[in-house]
């Protein structure tokens, strides 16, 4: 199915399963149960960023980017990609993370300030969240066509915002991924909101026709239907491995929460906007299809339920537990091979640190 507004949709927002002729084959393998996973990833992820918002306004860590209503465009994107793949985050995609096999306490302590990453990329195949806005879409084309070089059998994704498609940074990404068929995946989340800035004054066309400009065929797909993303990103890798370059993907979702901790969103969005897309809740629609299948009993509830909260005391626990970084350590790790340059530089900082009381180093 696709709406009015173009959007590909394979489950509306009242649980009914609809049928897409080019997308709907691209999901014949996920059965009730397969649904019921997917469902279980939404639950623990919202968990998880509900979790890491109580403990940053409990002052454990400085900062937090919520998810809150953005979990089934990255559920979907995320189950979507296979090992090889590479992922090239911003800083709001936990939810991938989590997907990928990142240890949410990892994803805390960058948010703690007791990292300078969080995880190692080359592990998980994804990057740490990335700050300056935009930069990671040239990172990702440029691994991507990197692989192509080494004929790996694989593509990069790459995740950012609606604000992020006004940064040069994407224009570029687009312009050199359509002129040398990179494999790589673009994958802007549209929450409607960067930070306080609508949509609509962002862009006067649909974010989707940004990218056919460039040359990059473009989708847009209900960002808060799980399975139509899954179908969506399959197509989009599938173009990628196969030689014929990227794809631009825009995920039409809402930011129900603040942009991050900072932010008050009462102060710019209107009340009657928030509940309009609260009807659209990426959890609800999945919930009502399972129940509608007889497939989300007590016992099923309550064991989702009880992975959410064995994840959420995990994280609580793995971050109140965490062992703070010597200031020393900022050094390690910087070069794969020693340098002077670096000797240098851990010389004159402890020697600075000396100059404090107590063993700081």
């Amino acid at each position: 199915m696709t709406d009015d507004d173009g959007l590909v949709q394979l489950i509306t927002p009242t649980g009914e399963r609809v049928e897409h002729p080019d997308y709907s084959g691209l999901v014949s393998d996920i059965d009730v149960a397969e649904l019921g996973r997917l469902y279980e990833d939404l639950v623990v992820v919202r968990r998880i960023d509900a979790e890491a918002t109580a403990l940053q306004r409990q002052g454990e860590l400085g900062l937090w980017a919520p998810l809150l209503g953005q979990e089934a465009a990255q559920v979907g994107s995320a189950r979507a990609l296979d090992p090889q793949d590479f992922v090239f985050a911003s800083y709001r995609e936990h939810a991938v993370a989590y997907c990928r096999g990142v240890d949410p306490t990892q994803m805390l302590r960058f948010w703690r300030g007791s990292t300078h990453s969080g995880w190692n990329p080359y592990e998980y195949r994804m990057t740490t969240p990335a700050i300056i806005v935009g930069a990671q879409a040239l990172h990702a084309t440029g691994y991507a066509l990197g692989m192509q070089f080494d004929g790996v059998d694989g593509a990069a994704i790459t995740y950012f915002g609606d604000g992020a498609t006004s940064q040069g940074d994407i224009s570029e990404a687009f312009g050199f991924a359509a002129s040398f068929h990179a494999p790589v995946v673009f994958f802007c989340q549209n929450n409607q909101w960067a930070i306080s800035e609508p949509v609509s004054l962002q862009t006067r066309v649909n974010i989707a026709e940004r990218g056919r400009g460039f040359g990059v065929p473009s989708v847009r797909v209900d960002g808060n239907d799980v399975l139509a993303v899954i179908a969506v990103t399959r197509a989009a890798l599938a173009r990628a491995r196969e030689g014929s370059g990227p794809t631009l993907i825009e995920a039409v979702t809402y930011r129900m929460g603040p942009h991050t901790t900072s932010d008050d969103p009462s102060r710019y969005r209107p009340a009657a906007l928030d509940d309009e897309w609260r009807a659209k809740d990426p959890l609800d629609r999945i919930r009502l299809l399972l129940e509608k299948e007889g497939a989300l009993g007590d016992d099923v509830r309550a064991a989702i339920g009880a992975q959410a909260d064995t994840t959420a005391a995990a994280l609580r626990r793995g971050c109140l537990e965490t062992v703070e970084p010597a200031p020393l350590s900022m050094f390690d790790e910087v070069y794969a091979e020693p340098h002077p340059l670096i000797d240098e530089e851990r010389r004159e900082f402890a020697s600075y640190l000396q100059g404090f009381e107590g063993d700081v180093r």
